[in-house]
């Protein structure tokens, strides 16, 4: 069973809603931030990612730029613009990239579920970031974005959503990124009921996006159990604001790496290492992968495909037959001596929704002398992964379109 209940969302009105909306702190590094931020001054960055109106060299998990974000988020309530449902509500919310559509429940999930494992999760989490969104969530007092769930199709979930989009939406707008979100509120009890009884014949959720809000929520209520020993569980840091959607719907795209030397080799030598793995083919043109097992590479102004030998095929191991376990097993750490990825500073990774062009500009400009564009992940194999209880190499996954941040802030008090 997953226990998802309502929640009283604080969340922009309907006129401010595109003003307030923004892409999830994690997805657009300093410099992005900071200039969205100069422009717009309601946008929810400077709650989620309150460090672009503090100097850049300053430390990004102080607690006072966290404490600025929470005089932010109560500024605007004062002033108006972003208010708290009377009462907890569901949310269904949907979003539309070109001809892909996906629909979801935003609601809130268990942390003890989430500590049981019952959410799973598929990535580590790093300290630092963990720390940084501790500190956010518990000065800010707020769930300030959501965690990206899937969890298996549920014909019964299916239909009442269904049901719901049929009615105007609440907010329906177009974000920056052309991605198009509607919103519908939830509010009557027999809607609610139905949804939250669905949600206990799902016999788990999987953490899509968001590892490190949903580890940081779980910590914030470890600290706050302690200051109320008599807690009834019910308490609102037992539990974190998350979208739910269903496993159908759900895009992952590629995650592309961009690495600025051979470590040593010339074009020559390296192709040579590489053939020791893969079957080299030149290509007229860098193009993503169409099948598993098969990289695209850009290098010295010419596309090739790399083809995975068999071999390397053959093995049964979950995490070492996944593709970005192949290409880093037999290529980035043998040969360009890239053995930490999360850590070297030498490689980039590059959401393949930018497309090829975005690595071969990355490439001709000397910045860096190789590509790969990788085959999409499959969410079968990201949840057989999490199903085990392993944790997938680093940047195995990018999930699009991404949730945005802002429409629904669930408070801890």
């Amino acid at each position: 069973m997953s226990l998802v209940v309502p929640f009283r969302a604080l969340r922009p009105q309907k006129n401010y809603v595109q003003d307030v909306a923004a892409l999830p702190y994690d997805v657009l590094d300093w410099d992005e931030a900071k200039r969205i931020g100069e422009a717009n001054p309601k946008s929810f960055l400077h709650v989620e990612k309150p460090e672009i109106d503090f100097p850049a060299e300053r430390p990004g998990d102080e607690l006072s730029i966290h404490v600025a974000a929470r005089n932010t988020l109560e500024r605007w309530i004062e002033e108006g613009f972003l208010f708290q449902e009377d009462k907890p509500c569901f949310y269904v919310y949907g979003q539309k990239q070109g001809d892909y559509v996906q629909y979801g429940i935003v609601g809130c999930v268990s942390v003890a579920e989430y500590e049981a494992g019952q959410i799973k999760k598929h990535e580590l989490t790093t300290v630092d970031k963990e720390r940084d969104r501790i500190r956010n969530i518990d000065t800010v007092n707020a769930n300030t974005g959501l965690v990206f769930c899937v969890y298996p199709t549920s014909d019964a979930i299916n239909r009442m959503v269904e049901e719901i989009v049929r009615e105007a939406p609440e907010y329906d707008f177009v974000f920056d990124n052309g991605v198009a979100n509607s919103v519908w509120v939830v509010r009557d009890d027999q809607g609610i009921a139905a949804i939250q009884k669905a949600f206990l014949e799902v016999q788990a959720l999987y953490i899509a996006d968001g590892h490190h809000r949903a580890a940081a929520a779980a910590a914030v209520a470890r600290l706050r159990k302690k200051g109320h020993p008599a807690q009834k569980g019910i308490e609102e840091y037992n539990f974190f604001a998350a979208g739910l959607f269903p496993d159908h719907q759900v895009r992952i795209m590629g995650y592309d790496r961009v690495v600025k030397d051979l470590n040593g080799l010339t074009e020559k030598e390296f192709l040579g290492r590489i053939g020791e793995s893969f079957v080299v083919s030149l290509e007229s043109r860098l193009i993503s992968p169409p099948r598993l097992h098969e990289f695209g590479m850009y290098l010295g102004g010419k596309a090739f495909c790399l083809h995975v030998k068999d071999v390397y095929l053959r093995q049964k191991d979950l995490i070492r037959t996944l593709d970005v376990s192949l290409l880093q097993d037999n290529l980035l750490a043998p040969i360009l001596g890239i053995q930490d990825p999360r850590a070297d500073r030498r490689i980039k990774f590059v959401g393949s929704t930018r497309g090829v062009a975005a690595l071969q500009n990355m490439v001709d400009s000397k910045e860096f002398a190789v590509a790969f564009s990788l085959y999409p992940t499959s969410l079968t194999q990201v949840m057989a992964v999490a199903d085990s209880g392993q944790i997938m190499p680093p940047k195995s996954t990018w999930f699009e379109p991404k949730l945005l941040s802002g429409l629904f802030v669930h408070l801890l008090h």
